[in-house]
């Protein structure tokens, strides 16, 4: 379900009686560009809309939530083979179908997976096809959150401060995206993985150690996935 992120960004911006001479300079694109975004007779690269949403103060959730989707069927139980039934979706499953998908410039997709009610992570399938990049002139990004991810298919750069890593299917990373970090797709093949965004809508942090990770290895009581998800609640709190 390809989303129209142009009108959304515009509304947002309209709605904050901001100029679009403002916004663009504030994020550090062209007045012509960010028009062009806005219009749909352009799509930004991932750095641009996380500059954009950022600004903004728009959440990818927001962005890319329920209110873009059209109505759903009446949630019916369906019969199971084992003689029960099975459970209507409701807000548990999302079907592919049913993704929101974001394609960006270059040929970056996003497509948001299932949230739910939760507001603690961005879920995302990333797609970054041949000789793709998460900037098209090769800046790297920075932005509020932890970031997640483990490659699926194909063979992805990843640019982190001074650092290069090469990751191939299952590899996973971890990161302060506050870092200045950047993504490229240097091959011939598509490269798809799975993204998490923990934190970017609190935006309250700077660092890892603001959430704990400076702590020695026996203060820490974040053992698990759950624990994750119960200190970032604690921290809305």
């Amino acid at each position: 379900m390809q989303l129209d992120v142009g009108s959304e960004l515009r509304r947002a911006r309209e709605s904050r009686k901001l100029s679009l001479r403002d916004v663009a300079s504030a994020v550090g694109v062209s007045a012509s560009l960010l028009s062009q975004v806005e219009t749909g007779k352009t799509q930004p690269s991932v750095s641009t809309l996380y500059g954009l949403v950022t600004y903004l103060g728009v959440s990818l959730d927001g962005l890319m939530g329920t209110a873009h989707r059209e109505p759903a069927s009446p949630a019916v139980a369906a019969p199971a083979r084992d003689g029960g039934t099975i459970a209507p979706e409701g807000g548990v499953v999302q079907r592919r179908r049913d993704n929101p998908v974001i394609e960006m410039e270059n040929g970056v997709t996003w497509e948001r997976l299932a949230v739910g009610e939760s507001a603690v992570a961005d879920p995302l399938v990333v797609t970054y096809a041949p000789r793709a990049s998460s900037s098209m002139e090769g800046k790297m990004m920075r932005h509020a959150g932890l970031e997640y991810g483990v490659l699926q298919e194909g063979r992805l750069t990843l640019k982190i401060d001074f650092d290069t890593y090469e990751l191939e299917p299952g590899d996973s990373f971890c990161f302060d995206s506050g870092r200045p970090h950047l993504y490229v797709n240097e091959t011939d093949q598509p490269a798809r993985g799975i993204w998490f965004v923990i934190g970017r809508r609190d935006m309250a942090y700077q660092s890892l150690a603001d959430l704990g990770h400076d702590q020695p290895l026996e203060r820490r009581t974040i053992a698990s996935a759950v624990d994750v998800l119960a200190a970032m609640k604690a921290m809305r709190s």
